[in-house]
């Protein structure tokens, strides 16, 4: 369990993993936390790291649609998240969350 500076829950995992899958789940955690505190780098930093440290875990899909989404909250740029959308379907194309940012490539054309 991943808590905040106020004791606040921001991110929850269980079960035994490999290093590399705990280590981005943790990161994952720090990542949640800063976004909840609309902490935009941070939040991208910590995302950035899961996907670039540990891009075969089963959290990397899911960091990088994240910091696509904490650029765009730090910028209000659309059009990152278009490049995001691209980014997860070469790099994770039969995720869940290539699904979810599919929407993101329709509004970039």
């Amino acid at each position: 369990m991943v808590l905040d500076s106020a004791g606040r829950e921001r991110y929850r995992f269980s079960g035994y993993l490999p290093v590399p899958d705990f280590l981005a789940e943790l990161y994952m955690g720090l990542a949640k936390s800063a976004f909840a505190h609309k902490n935009w780098a941070d939040a991208e930093r910590w995302f950035h790291a899961i996907v670039n440290e540990f891009p075969s875990t089963d959290a990397a899909p899911e960091a990088l649609y994240w910091q696509g989404v904490s650029r765009y909250k730090a910028s209000n740029d659309h059009h990152l998240l278009g490049q995001t959308a691209q980014e997860i379907t070469q790099r994770y194309p039969q995720t869940s969350w290539a699904k979810r940012s599919s929407v993101w490539l329709q509004k970039a054309a």
